[in-house]
């Protein structure tokens, strides 16, 4: 034990940690216990048993070793979960619950410009309740092109009270801009971050689309064993290359130019023929005779290949989807399509 007391080179790793948490104290230490599972506590338990006296310079340098290794290793490390329990600790759950939610919201360094990124229709539908004044404050701060297609979706004889006040408008007073700003974050805010978490199914339907084909199945199989609802609602949630075929004439036309030629080929060799005419459909002859040559020129391919190649094509009308490039029909009555 005394080249452990006296010599700093020879303490492990377990010793090492052994003397800090004996010398961070009681309640640092506890904390720290708390963080650690059984084995990693009895481990460390045995070890500050053993070391019996330690010279005040072996517990100097050790914290000198401490203080390098943090700061060599670019500092502390944050997160969304780290900064979650470190303010559960300090207050209120329903505190931490609504500034959690504030930052979970839409992304913006400032409130207008967190609103800059709200969906118009979300942000009209909130808007619609308040006062004009309200609303040509909140307007008048967030850019012009999202102020216009808000302005477009409110009721009409209520844009025109908004617009007159905005006409009107001087510089806002700073005690109003405050409670405005208040507002929003404390009403539309929280509720929105609230209202936007993602439903699990919507989730897992995401995943199983990155799933290949056998996969996909032996999981969906093993599923409607187990919960039939849950599956099926999976099952409809997904997006899949055959999918495609709720895709309008222009959406495809959009679609072929975004894809690699031999990647649509091959895609196509595993597609449904409703999809497969759709995609010729909407080429030009020559270009849909080229294809086809194309096609029968790979022979036999792997349906590896086919499915990774669908799902990238799957992502690209995704991509175009959210962007509002091209519309994906739904499977229900509403969501059909009129021409």
């Amino acid at each position: 034990m005394a080249r452990v007391k006296d010599d700093f080179r020879s303490l492990t790793g377990m010793q090492k940690a052994a003397v800090f948490m004996l010398a961070v104290g009681q309640q640092h230490s506890a904390a720290l216990f708390e963080k650690m599972d059984d084995e990693e506590i009895r481990e460390l338990s045995q070890a500050m048993a053993s070391l019996g006296s330690i010279n005040a310079s072996i517990v100097e340098r050790l914290f000198v070793e401490f203080a390098d290794n943090l700061s060599s290793s670019g500092g502390l490390v944050g997160s969304v979960s780290s900064t979650e329990r470190l303010l559960m600790s300090a207050l209120p759950e329903e505190r931490v619950n609504q500034i959690m939610e504030e930052m979970r919201g839409p992304a913006g360094r400032t409130m207008w410009d967190k609103l800059g990124n709200v969906n118009e229709a979300v942000l009209a539908n909130y808007l619609k309740n308040e006062y004009p004044q309200t609303v040509a404050v909140v307007l008048s701060k967030i850019r012009p092109d999202h102020a216009s297609r808000v302005l477009a979706i409110l009721p009409e004889n209520f844009s025109m009270e908004v617009i007159m006040r905005m006409l009107r408008m001087e510089a806002v007073q700073k005690e109003i801009l405050d409670h405005v700003e208040r507002t929003l974050r404390s009403e539309f805010m929280t509720n929105l971050a609230r209202t936007a978490r993602r439903d699990s199914h919507e989730v897992m339907a995401d995943i199983f689309n990155n799933l290949d084909r056998a996969t996909e199945n032996r999981f969906m199989t093993s599923l409607e064993e187990r919960n039939r609802e849950a599956a099926e609602r999976i099952r409809q949630l997904m997006f899949t290359f055959d999918d495609l075929a709720r895709v309008d004439a222009a959406g495809i036309q959009m679609l072929l130019r975004q894809v690699e030629k031999d990647q649509l080929g091959l895609a196509l060799k595993g597609a449904s023929d409703e999809v497969r005419e759709l995609f010729f459909a909407n080429m030009s002859e020559r270009a849909g005779k080229m294809m086809k040559e194309d096609m029968e020129a790979m022979g036999a391919v792997r349906l590896k290949d086919v499915d990774e190649a669908q799902a990238t094509i799957v992502s690209v009308a995704k991509a175009l989807a959210d962007s509002g490039e091209i519309v994906i029909a739904g499977n229900d009555e509403e969501s059909e399509l009129v021409y």
